[in-house]
């Protein structure tokens, strides 16, 4: 047995994983806050996504981080749309959103948000910036502002718009709200620095004109705040004291403070970024990933091949296994890839524990038991999850006539093979051993359809009484009993571990062409002939699977959550050898 290694976080005893043991620079921030009582000793965060797109297992890192100090402090966490740019947002997301956060397992009780409640007073705050000489409006268009703003070795230069009078700016920003100006015509930007080396403080555009019906305002504005200019005065209104977000927005840190300084604002909250989560063999950019589903590349934001969590959940990802992985990987200050087998091993963790056993056949073979009773059948006793006692047994037919798969069968075996072939005696899982006696093949091309065998009545259960032993035991589904289903096989999106690396390389390129293979012609045995969408099952030898949403009463359909075989335990160990390899499948 192999002797498990106590400082690895995988192995740890459930109490260390307990929210109170978790400690990282963001909690030891918040630590000396409470400390000094900064915040009056209250602890407020946030998770404000944009409603543009389906939210991916990057934001559920996001969405257990905020509201997991949140619940370890006896703080609060708000739900808030960042809903400034309504050309990109849809009430589908939103929904979509919603659910999500619920399925992970957090409520935001009476606190969801919109950054749209707050247009007036931001318009307010807007004019009161103009009326103290911090902003202006700006005639340059969008490519002059940007060869104005300069580089990051040179300064920019002022617009020549800079220095209008207040009167004017208030009239002209009256002018935009009422829909004088065309689209793009004028904006509204803060007076910074033009010389500063941080670009983002180089006047940035913070109110532009968009004629866009908003979901939840409609054609009420004409005019709509900048995400840097509504976020942190969003998050001040609410009484946000610890505003975390991800590392590409370290450089608009200046910025987001600026913002707080200019305005009588309730409360000044502290920015913190951290490392975002970037996966192998993925993309996590939404730009990309619906870029996938408007191109017809996946069956839309829920396919399982997707990073969404919408994805995952339809593959048979837990929120709980999410949760462990996003608590594993912890939260640093440099970004890093993580590889998906991390991921993959924490679902199987959780499905080891709770997913029921049966047995399907993927690629049938048929099996005909020539000494076993025509017409007869019996039930044997199957045991559901050798890992949870308490799930009890349930009963599986067996009869004359099986399924095995193709795979376990060679007519010519090779070297260690040890399943089933010409006068080889095997295991039949829960049932005989069996011994094969004949094979039949197709007169046209030569193929194997059907296996002739006999059977040992004295082995029922699995063991031989007279001590014989055998290598191997297959699973399998009688024929008269089998339900068709159809079966779904996921693999990574990409075939390249980190996209990154291919400088100017379009990502399409490296969708993974095998990413789904659909297998037809399947048989699971009669305990799944009523399974609901979303059950979760592991297939005995094959892998841990998932009823889809588009199974119905007369077609099941499976899809494939993770392989038995786990790499990262293999990696755990040094890559010395494959541990995952079972005399079982020999």
């Amino acid at each position: 047995m192999e002797k498990k290694n106590d400082k690895d976080p995988l192995n740890a005893p459930e109490e260390s994983k307990d929210s109170t043991a978790r400690r990282d620079f963001i909690r030891d921030i918040i630590e000396d806050d409470l400390k000094t009582n900064k915040h009056q000793g209250r602890v407020h965060t946030r998770f404000p996504p944009e409603p543009n797109g389906y939210l991916h297992i990057g934001h559920a890192k996001s969405i257990c981080l905020n509201f997991g100090i949140a619940a370890q402090y006896n703080g609060l966490c708000n739900l808030r749309f960042d809903d400034t740019n309504p050309s990109k947002e849809d009430v589908e997301y939103v929904e979509s959103i919603m659910e999500d956060v619920h399925w992970l397992g957090f409520d935001w009780q009476e606190r969801m948000f919109y950054a749209s409640d707050y247009f007036e007073k931001l318009y307010d705050y807007a004019v009161q910036l103009i009326k103290v000489g911090k902003a202006y409006v700006c005639d340059l268009s969008p490519e002059e502002t940007r060869q104005y703003r300069g580089s990051f070795t040179e300064p920019g230069k002022n617009s020549p718009y800079r220095n209008r009078s207040v009167e004017e700016n208030l009239d002209l920003f009256t002018r935009m709200r009422a829909g004088e100006f065309p689209d793009g015509f004028r904006t509204l930007r803060a007076k910074i620095d033009m010389a500063s080396p941080n670009i983002n403080l180089r006047d940035p555009v913070i109110y532009r004109i968009m004629r866009a019906e908003h979901h939840r305002t409609g054609n009420k504005w004409l005019i709509y705040p900048m995400y840097d200019y509504a976020h942190p005065l969003s998050d001040a209104f609410e009484g946000i004291t610890h505003s975390i977000c991800t590392l590409e927005f370290e450089d608009h840190r200046p910025l987001y403070d600026w913002c707080l300084e200019q305005v009588p604002v309730p409360c000044h909250p502290q920015q913190i970024e951290f490392a975002r989560l970037n996966l192998s063999y993925t993309v996590m950019s939404k730009r990309k990933l619906l870029q996938l589903v408007q191109e017809g590349h996946v069956r839309g934001w829920d396919d399982p091949r997707m990073p969404t969590i919408a994805g995952l959940r339809r593959r048979g990802y837990t929120h709980e296994a999410i949760q462990n992985f996003c608590e594993v990987i912890g939260v640093a200050k440099r970004d890093s890839m993580v590889d998906i087998a991390l991921l993959e091993h924490c679902i199987r963790q959780d499905l080891n524990k709770h997913a029921s056993r049966v047995m399907a056949v993927l690629r049938p073979l048929r099996v005909v038991i020539e000494n076993y009773p025509e017409g007869e059948a019996e039930e044997l006793e199957a045991i559901n999850n050798p890992e949870d006692m308490s799930s009890g047994t349930r009963k599986v037919p067996f009869s004359r006539v099986l399924y095995i798969e193709q795979e376990d069968f060679r007519e010519e075996p090779p070297p260690k093979f040890w399943r089933l072939a010409p006068g080889r005696e095997v295991r039949l899982r829960y049932a005989y051993f069996i011994k094969c006696v004949g094979v039949v093949k197709d007169e046209k091309t030569g193929e194997i359809i059907e296996l002739r065998c006999t059977y040992d009545p004295q082995t029922r259960g699995g063991d031989a009484p007279d001590g014989r032993k055998v290598k191997t035991t297959l699973h399998w589904v009688s024929a008269n009993h089998a339900v068709p289903a159809e079966v779904r096989l996921y693999d990574h999106l990409l075939n390249k571990a980190n996209p990154a690396e291919e400088e100017n390389a379009d990502f399409r390129t490296l969708l993974n062409p095998k990413s789904l293979e659909i297998i037809a012609n399947c048989f699971v045995e009669p305990s799944l002939a009523k399974a609901q969408p979303g059950s979760r099952y592991q297939f005995e030898r094959l892998g841990y699977f998932c009823v889809d949403p588009d199974s119905t009463k007369d077609k099941l359909i499976f899809n494939r959550t993770v392989t038995l075989r786990d790499e990262w335990a293999k990696i755990e160990k040094g890559g010395k050898g494959d541990t995952t390899k079972s005399s079982k499948r020999n």
